[in-house]
């Protein structure tokens, strides 16, 4: 189990729907994906280690839940701006956050 927080920590974390504009396999990877997402004020590079699960040309339109405010990080040479939240207990079975209904990129998760 995770550390616990309090509601001020939680308020920090900036989450918003995104929705995936382009993705493509990273070359020399068997997991990792880089996605195109718009985030409603811009668009971010994402890489996730999603590819066991999705196919990129699956990814395509689909919303997602994007944590927005994460800091910049290096994988694999590429930079990610960004997380996007998924489900699973190993990379073999991971489940995309997605909204059920289109609501639109940019939309703050509350």
């Amino acid at each position: 189990m995770a550390e616990i927080i309090t509601y001020d920590d939680f308020k920090k974390l900036d989450l918003r729907v995104g929705k995936i504009k382009e993705a493509e396999l990273v070359v020399g990877s068997n997991n990792l994906v880089k996605l195109k997402v718009d985030i409603g004020y811009e668009e971010r590079q994402i890489v996730a280690g999603i590819a066991q699960c999705y196919k990129p040309e699956d990814l395509i339109g689909k919303e997602i839940i994007v944590v927005a405010n994460l800091a910049p990080r290096m994988i694999r040479g590429l930079e990610s701006k960004g997380m996007l939240l998924a489900a699973g207990e190993s990379a073999q079975d991971v489940v995309l956050l997605t909204v059920d209904k289109e609501v639109g990129p940019g939309m703050m998760v509350q």
